[in-house]
């Protein structure tokens, strides 16, 4: 059985958000001017996360919740008069009797042992959640970054082709003077440079809208810069043993709540007896007795037995539950690994075969259109240069969702989860 939640936990507190405020203090002018890394960027989000006190509180609450479940039901004082009024004799005030007594339950079957252990499995439920909840949040700010990286990688393509546009218009408009080639050709040359300045004016547009949206999670401004050197760490997944996830320890809590309710199901099938002792004035006599006594339910009707049945119902639902996540998750993780070694393949493919090719043909067709002669027009220059830019911003794109993928595999493994411990326990 795997261990309760709460053997580790990891909760959001003021601690953390202290600790994030004393590592962002202490980094130096150069450090905040350097590229912005994935640590940083979750770290920041993780500090500034709008859920933090929403997650506290509710911990807050199970936490009570334990201490409540351990409390014993309260005694109760209590005062009889009998014979105060009455027909005859019984009607005489000295014929009175008063009884002032002291009552108590006696719970019976373990229900405040199981009581408290449904109350610190709940607790280990909602601290559950906030990691869990956390690492959500881990993956939007990892897709965000990402998707930052390569927007910030498409701007130089959109820059070098706006520099190929520029100096291929340059080199037509000679030849438009020197009657080389007809007037038109200027016309297209002008027409794909000012079709590359949008480009790129829209791709700058994308890489500041992509690192606002980042900026967002942690309430920052755009300002960072980033190392699109990021892209390039791609490497094959290695499939090894993970245990279990913060996920999958979720579940498992439900699950062993689940059991904890079954035990409170039934202790609430055995009945608890009352018993109560006090003192006896006789009106008559003046005289005192002592009165000891007591109640039990006879749980004749009411044996709690569907209670019992739910309870061990849920338990199966969590069992399933459980083991269907494991199975999907390994399916995934399998699933992911196999597309991102695709697109590794492709990439590769791609720098060996596709983006060679394409620059030796720009080479030679470029070769060809500066010595002149007809071999080469305009049009066959550009389709050259063309198909070196898609090449690279393909590459791009594949770079891209490869790294997405791995955020689903860091979403699926749990990875950063530990960044979270250790961010609270600095």
């Amino acid at each position: 059985m795997p261990k309760p939640f709460d053997a580790r936990p990891w909760a959001p507190s003021r601690r953390l958000l202290m600790a994030c405020a004393v590592l962002f203090a202490t980094v130096s002018f150069d450090a905040v001017a350097a590229p912005l890394t994935l640590p940083e960027a979750l770290t920041r989000a993780a500090a500034y996360d709008p859920s933090l006190p929403a997650g506290a509180a509710r911990v807050q609450a199970a936490e009570a919740g334990v201490r409540q479940a351990g409390v014993r039901p309260n005694p109760i004082l209590g005062a009889d008069l009998e014979n105060f009024a009455g027909s005859g004799d019984i009607g005489l005030a000295d014929r009175s009797e008063a009884t002032l007594y002291y009552e108590q339950t006696w719970e019976r079957g373990g229900k405040r042992e199981a009581r408290v252990d449904v109350a610190r499995a709940e607790l280990a439920l909602a601290r559950g959640r906030a990691v869990v909840r956390a690492l959500d949040l881990m993956a939007e700010v990892q897709s965000a970054w990402v998707e930052a990286l390569a927007a910030q990688a498409q701007v130089a393509v959109a820059e070098e082709r706006l520099a190929v546009a520029r100096r291929l218009e340059g080199e037509v408009e000679r030849r438009v003077r020197a009657a080389r080639d007809p007037l038109f050709s200027g016309e297209r040359a002008r027409t794909a440079t000012a079709q590359a300045r949008i480009d790129r004016d829209q791709a700058l547009a994308a890489a500041e809208q992509a690192r606002r949206l980042l900026a967002s999670y942690w309430g920052g401004e755009p300002g960072f810069e980033l190392n699109t050197s990021a892209l390039e760490a791609a490497t094959a997944w290695t499939h090894g043993q993970f245990g279990e996830t913060p996920d999958l320890r979720l579940l498992a809590t439900e699950r062993d709540l689940s059991q904890a309710r079954i035990a409170v199901e039934r202790a609430r099938a055995v009945q608890d007896p009352r018993w109560r002792a006090g003192l006896r004035h006789f009106g008559q006599s003046n005289d005192v007795a002592v009165i000891i006594g007591g109640s039990i339910p006879l749980g004749r009707n009411d044996t709690n037995r569907g209670g019992i049945e739910r309870a061990q119902a849920e338990r199966t639902a969590a069992d399933a539950d459980l083991a269907a996540a494991r199975t999907e998750r390994e399916r995934e993780i399998a699933r992911i690994a196999a597309r991102r070694e695709a697109t590794l393949a492709e990439v590769a493919r791609s720098d060996a075969e596709v983006v060679p090719s394409a620059a030796r043909a720009v080479t030679l067709v470029r070769d060809g259109f500066n010595r002149g002669g007809g071999a080469f027009t305009y049009l066959e220059v550009a389709e050259a240069q063309r198909a070196v830019i898609e090449a690279r911003s393909r590459r791009i794109e594949l770079l891209k969702r490869f790294h997405l993928d791995g955020v689903r595999l860091d979403r699926l493994t749990g990875r950063h989860a530990a960044l979270l411990s250790s961010a609270e326990t600095r």
